[in-house]
């Protein structure tokens, strides 16, 4: 009988979460051994297949797919790499591809390390393969949960790890790679926040810079230093990078980093993420555009910004911040036309659309919502200008006062969680290896693993919820000097306005009318700072 011809495609991978493992995982290593098993064994070489920076978790790489075509056109019948986990780190996949797609069209597949060889089903690294398989699953999603904790903490730490600076800005040569000003783009930047500040919009500003032949940004990175980025769009402005540039923080000199997220380790589809997740550290670079002409483009953007309209197309100041007290349902804006006069009211919206059966009517004219609004914020602005220091002071201290004990709580939940997730990958680890030994069964160690790994899961998402309640705490002095400068602004408004509402309110909560509900009808505005009740407290106190 005529020996078959083991023609092999060698595939060797490494990812980026890799070089920390150094030189035992580097190309140059995979490929010492891979080359000695094969003369050792004598396998034709066809060649090699590379896959450098690329992650696991995925089987959407060049290389590999290159392997795999081979393979299956019969270039190749033999796959040859250092361990599963080059191969990939999706038990689901791997399994796919090991037990049926391979067998399917002759594919001999060998994994040295693991001892796993296709050719002999019936062996012990045969059956222990799915375990592998899992447990290199759980480890990229260990990892990938490793870096993100360490990006998020150099994040919080002001060092800027994107892989360039963002327009009108370079990475400069310190350790935190803090960005510096690259006078010709910012000259640009500078000029996109005042000609949006002046009222143009950034489909106007596109088309402006457009004829000027002012390159975007990915053409001026690529001529200027080289940088290929990816997108280019013939060098041409979109509205799209106008308000990309109009809506980065980074302007302001203030490090904006975790922005953008993947969906998940095996999923690296990108998207942005909501401003409250972002880490944003102040002040730790040169702005190029001014604190007031921030403000000012934000002022243009709340004035334009989408509101309810009616069907005569006008949008009230208060749209969208009323709530029923009762139901919690926003309350709907209506009016009535009395002899060609038009007379706008507030109701609940679920009374509006159900009627009594679910709540009952929390009628309110609109004018005077307007007014109790606009007096509160009025005479909040006056108390806050006559005594400014003193309130910023007593608020800062009572928030203090107030945070205290749920930040301790939730330090202390932190570091319990903490633990817990480190025993989780302990106990993972030892039921991997008790596997190995001999000491339990195959069913209870993949049944055990994957209870753990849901488990790590949950704690992951608890522990990102505590650090990010620990966060918003530290962010109070920075948001009540700000909540104190926009409402000293209003201290004579004639009339209420939606940018204020923007500005200052979260919600109004509307109670019953009093012939409904017996009791004086109570009209709860809550602010975007809390900032409300140290001023109530303190005219309470003066009352004494």
């Amino acid at each position: 009988m005529k020996q078959k011809t083991y023609i092999a495609g060698l595939y060797y991978r490494k990812s980026q979460e890799d070089e920390r493992q150094g030189e035992s995982i580097s190309i140059e290593n995979q490929r010492a051994i891979l080359r000695k098993y094969a003369e050792e064994h004598g396998f034709e070489i066809h060649g090699e297949y590379i896959d450098d920076g690329v992650s696991g978790t995925t089987f959407d790489r060049p290389e590999v797919q290159r392997l795999l075509d081979d393979a299956k056109t019969g270039v190749i019948n033999t796959i040859i790499v250092k361990d599963l986990s080059r191969f990939g780190r999706n038990y689901i996949e791997v399994g796919q591809y090991i037990d049926y797609i391979f067998p399917a069209f002759g594919i001999r597949f060998i994994a040295i390390q693991d001892n796993v060889d296709t050719e002999n089903r019936d062996s012990n690294a045969m059956e222990m393969m799915p375990i592998m398989n899992i447990f290199n699953e759980w480890h990229a999603a260990n990892t990938s949960k490793k870096i993100r904790a360490v990006l998020k903490s150099n994040a919080k730490d002001g060092k800027y790890h994107a892989r360039k600076a963002p327009y009108g800005y370079v990475k400069s040569d310190t350790e935190k790679k803090t960005p510096i000003i690259d006078e010709e783009a910012a000259a640009v930047v500078k000029r996109i926040f005042e000609m949006r500040a002046s009222g143009l919009s950034p489909h106007k500003i596109a088309d402006i810079l457009n004829e000027e032949n002012i390159p975007n940004p990915s053409k001026y990175s690529m001529d200027k230093y080289g940088v290929v980025g990816k997108r280019n769009h013939f060098g041409l402005w979109s509205f799209c990078a106008v308000n990309s540039i109009l809506n980065n923080p980074t302007y302001l000199g203030h490090m904006a980093q975790q922005r953008w997220s993947s969906i998940s380790y095996k999923n690296h589809k990108r998207y942005k993420k909501d401003e409250s997740e972002w880490v944003v550290v102040h002040n730790t670079h040169e702005p190029i555009i001014s604190q007031e002409l921030w403000d000012k483009v934000r002022e243009v953007e709340k004035s334009v910004a989408q509101g309810r309209k009616t069907k005569r197309g006008y949008t009230h100041p208060l749209s969208g911040f009323l709530f029923c007290a009762d139901c919690g349902g926003k309350m709907k804006l209506n009016y009535i036309n009395r002899n060609g006069k038009i007379d706008f009211n507030f109701n609940c919206g679920n009374h509006m659309r159900i009627g009594k059966a679910y709540c009952f009517s929390h009628f309110i004219q609109a004018k005077d919502i307007e007014a109790i609004v606009l007096n509160d914020i009025r005479e909040m602005a006056q108390r806050i200008v006559l005594d400014e220091k003193a309130i910023r002071e007593d608020f800062i201290r009572h928030n203090a006062e107030l945070a205290d004990k749920a930040i301790k709580s939730a330090k202390k939940e932190l570091q319990a969680k903490r633990k817990r997730t480190e025993e989780l990958s302990r106990l993972m680890q030892l039921a991997y290896e008790d596997r190995l030994k001999g000491k339990m069964p195959e069913d209870i160690c993949i049944s055990f693993i994957q209870k753990y790994s849901e488990e790590q899961k949950k704690v992951d998402a608890e522990i990102a919820e505590l650090e990010e309640r620990l966060t918003e705490t530290t962010n109070t002095i920075q948001s009540a000097d700000e909540f104190i400068r926009n409402i000293k602004k209003y201290l004579e408004a004639p009339e209420l306005t939606r940018e204020m509402c923007y500005e200052l309110i979260d919600r109004i909560i509307v109670g019953g009318l009093p012939k409904i509900t017996g009791k004086e009808r109570e009209i709860d505005i809550v602010y975007k700072i809390d900032i409300a009740s140290v001023l109530r407290h303190k005219l309470n106190n003066s009352d004494k």
